[in-house]
């Protein structure tokens, strides 16, 4: 049987809004627990609008969102799909269900997210090799926007469709405008630690009607409009359900509310961490407003980096280091990478410290304490 690690401190837990029960209450007395019903409707409509997306399909998670994604791209065995290197590696995973062929790029210092630069090199450099990219995958990593419109221009100047993977940046904008605005097809995810949680799930947005009404159907195994259950193309059970729409609707009203507490959570770290040494972290650029899901920081060092975590951890208190960028992960290190040194250096100091919405005044002192227990 699977075990959980007890923390006192976890690094970033759900939280509740309050109103959970009523909406649960709800479903359950309409007995309309499985995929589909109308809190799914609902909850789209809530990303719809607050997004601007003409269309939205909620999903089982993230990853099942950016494997139907590709799939509506028409990527498949014998493609090319370039893909930021610094990330989960759910980023990179359903290039390979596919039978493509994932094409890393590194990530550029300002903030820590794919270089736009490095994507145009990367580009013409597969191009001599007669190689087009089918897609490219770039994400807005803790939450931090990437430098959006850059890539887009990229990928715009040699016709390539983006995949904006937003599962970390909702609530995070560039000149108000919110991330899931930033791709062909752009993705959410709701799992268990994000700002807001149907405990596990995602979201697929897109202008484009086809590529809606194509997700849709492979979301829920492709079936043929016909009286019988009749497929002429493989689908997936992705559709998310009910109940987890019910908790998704009962969180989305607190959503501003609590990216204004992690992001003054990440202000007093940031004020403490800056007072004792030259720990670097990712500075809003103008028009940017990260929603900081996580409160990350580069270590002065790799050892100071370990000296905190061991730290935290006798005293109960979850931390973590970074993402391994993609490149380094051995299920992808034959893969060709473009390569800047940049998210080598982030795992190797890199620190995510608690970052819960329901962190108390008392638990954040609690944590600069012992980070300085032993200098």
């Amino acid at each position: 049987m699977r075990k959980s690690r007890k923390y006192d401190i976890y690094l970033s837990p759900p939280h509740q809004s309050g109103s959970e029960l009523k909406y649960f209450e709800e479903v359950l007395a309409s007995n309309w627990l499985a995929p589909g019903g109308e809190c799914v409707g609902q909850f789209e409509d809530n990303l719809k609008s607050m997004l601007g997306r003409k269309h939205c399909i909620a999903l089982s998670s993230g990853t099942a969102a950016i494997h139907l994604a590709l799939l509506a791209l028409g990527v498949g065995e014998s493609d090319y799909v370039i893909c930021q290197t610094f990330g989960f590696v759910a980023m990179a995973n359903p290039i390979a269900y596919l039978g493509a062929t994932p094409v890393f790029v590194d990530s550029e210092k300002e903030t820590w997210n794919m270089d736009p630069e490095l994507l145009e090199k990367s580009i013409l450099e597969l191009g001599k090799s007669g190689i087009v990219p089918q897609a490219i995958v770039y994400a807005h990593m803790y939450g931090n926007p990437a430098k959006a419109k850059d890539l887009l221009s990229v990928a715009a100047k040699y016709g390539i469709p983006v995949v904006e993977d937003a599962a970390e940046a909702l609530g995070s904008t560039i000149e108000n405008t919110f991330m899931g605005r930033f791709g062909d097809i752009s993705i959410l995810s709701f799992n268990g630690n994000k700002v807001i949680t149907t405990s596990g799930g995602g979201a697929l947005l897109t202008d484009d009607a086809d590529m809606a009404v194509k997700v849709e159907n492979l979301s829920s195994q492709a079936r043929d409009r016909e009286a019988h259950f009749a497929h002429t193309e493989i689908g997936y059970n992705y559709q998310m359900s009910n109940l987890c729409a019910a908790l998704g609707l009962a969180q989305f009203p607190s959503l501003s509310n609590w990216v204004d507490k992690k992001r003054m959570i990440f202000k007093e770290y940031k004020y403490f961490l800056n007072q004792r040494a030259a720990f670097q972290s990712v500075t809003d650029l103008p028009g940017y407003h990260s929603n900081r899901w996580l409160s990350v920081f580069l270590a002065p060092s790799a050892a100071e980096r370990e000296r905190i975590l061991d730290v935290l951890e006798s005293s109960a208190i979850e931390a973590r280091r970074f993402w391994k960028p993609l490149h380094l992960l051995g299920i992808y290190k034959k893969q060709m990478a473009y390569l800047s040194g940049v998210s080598e250096e982030l795992f190797e100091k890199g620190l995510c410290l608690p970052s819960g919405v329901g962190l108390t005044v008392d638990e954040i002192s609690l944590i600069k304490n012992k980070i300085s227990s032993k200098d």
